[in-house]
């Protein structure tokens, strides 16, 4: 009998993702552990491996469509031995509460098989819903059109459709906004109405008739910047965070840095002798929050509504920006890896960050993270917790000022360290041993040589 290939969930809180690719055609035999497609998440590009074997009878969603449900049906395979028409025809029901979202258009070979059976009594298919239209008119458009346009503020009917008769579809809403056309002209509300609220803030519309039409262009929000948005938000507006700051002198850092540095053996490659590693005072950081952790144990924590979570290991996210966005990779059991390890497996994970080939398991989870500005010249700044975590130090430049040491007035090299604590987990007190922990690493280097 035919088998169902369901949108996978790739991570514990995937929903939806995007089918990006198909590495696999209708007719293709494939075997457990082929790679078939390529699925898209908030923050990652994964690929789906086969689980059995049999031949492509039927892919069921198309390459390119957003938000395909966890558990909707993708594609049909048919066993061995089994007609393929046959399985594709009997394609079976999606899993329960399920369903495949309907693409941008029908796939061409699916209409012509439909027009290709003409003993079968079939009920029309729907036309797509039209979008209702002020003067009357109706216009032919998909689900995912008419969203995009809502959102970007686009009247819908001024949109030039390229698919078939006529109907708009996501890239002829994605030309216009490029090109600032089809805006839409604001509704006057009608006399007497009461004013809508407003509990999340300004409606897209009132934001846009501050601005003059033709001064911007919209960028729909992606993914990973709704993820982004909704998991900070919430964060704000439920962890009672509080901060600490330590100013850290680095100098002693700094020339244990450069002596690890010019110590590190090299190798040779095409381009030459390169260092076998280079570490980077932010290396040093991840090294001397994780040391800091395992020294105050009860602030590797994470909160429950049941119980506070203690953590056996110290496992570091990193703040990686990526093309507009951001995310955490994660450094697990830091505090039991040496600064060149820390180093070499932070630099693969920064690269395919921004590559969005990292796997859930690397960037979910942690029990604190690391943020660092400092290369920009920032001089300290906050950053909001990303729970689970219960706390998030922000690193700010190297800044060479006047200091007091043995009673002489001498320069210093100083990095302020600004920690925000969960007051539900950390307490005052509790949050402070922490940062004088890792302050002490940071001014002691040595000590994480040891």
């Amino acid at each position: 009998m035919p088998i169902n290939i369901t949108m996978p969930a790739l991570s514990p809180t995937m929903e939806e993702g995007n089918l990006a690719k198909w590495l696999v055609k209708e007719g293709d035999k494939v075997a457990p552990g082929d790679v078939i497609a390529e699925i898209e998440t908030d923050k990652a590009t994964m690929e789906v491996e086969a689980v059995d074997e049999g031949t492509v009878a039927k892919i069921v969603v198309p390459a390119g469509t957003e938000g395909v449900k966890v558990n909707a049906l993708i594609a049909v395979l048919a066993e061995e031995g089994e007609d393929v028409a046959a399985a594709a025809k009997g394609d079976g029901a999606a899993p329960a509460g399920a369903e495949a979202p309907k693409a941008e258009e029908e796939p061409a070979p699916a209409a012509e098989a439909k027009a290709a059976e003409p003993a079968k009594q079939e009920q029309p298919e729907a036309a797509p819903a039209p979008a209702a239209q002020a003067n009357g008119a109706r216009v032919f458009s998909s689900p995912l059109a008419r969203r995009l346009a809502k959102e970007a503020g686009l009247d819908i009917s001024a949109v030039t459709g390229s698919g078939p008769h006529g109907r708009v579809v996501k890239a002829d809403i994605e030309k216009a906004i490029a090109s600032g056309t089809g805006k839409a002209a604001p509704q006057a509300a009608p006399a007497g109405a009461p004013a809508p609220a407003m509990a999340k803030g300004p409606s897209d519309d009132t934001v846009l008739k501050l601005f003059e039409e033709g001064s911007y262009e919209l960028l729909p929000h992606d993914g990973m910047r709704k993820t982004i948005a909704a998991r900070l938000t919430e964060s704000h507006q439920t962890v009672p965070s509080y901060f600490v700051s330590m100013d850290c002198e680095i100098d002693a850092l700094l020339k244990l840095r450069a002596e690890i540095n010019a110590s590190a053996p090299v190798t040779k490659t095409e381009k030459g002798e390169v260092p076998a590693f280079k570490l980077s005072v932010n290396d040093f950081v991840i090294k001397a929050m994780a040391l800091a952790l395992r020294d105050v144990p009860m602030a590797n924590a994470s909160w429950t509504s049941t119980a506070r979570v203690l953590h056996k290991h110290s496992d570091i996210g990193v703040a990686v920006a990526i093309p507009d966005g951001l995310i955490t990779p994660i450094i697990r059991h830091a505090e039991t890896k040496t600064l060149s390890v820390i180093s070499t497996e932070m630099k693969d994970l920064a690269k395919r960050a921004r590559d969005k080939k990292l796997k859930p398991a690397e960037y979910q989870g942690g029990t604190t993270a690391v943020s660092n500005l400092g290369m920009f010249g920032v001089s300290n700044f906050t950053s909001i917790i990303n729970p689970p975590h219960a706390s998030i130090v922000s690193i700010g430049a190297g800044i060479e000022k006047p200091v007091v040491k043995n009673g002489e007035l001498k320069v210093g090299t100083v990095m302020t360290a600004t920690f925000a604590f969960d007051h539900r987990v950390i307490d005052g007190a509790l949050g402070a041993e922490l940062a004088s922990a890792f302050k002490r690493y940071i001014e002691n280097p040595m000590a994480m040589l040891v």
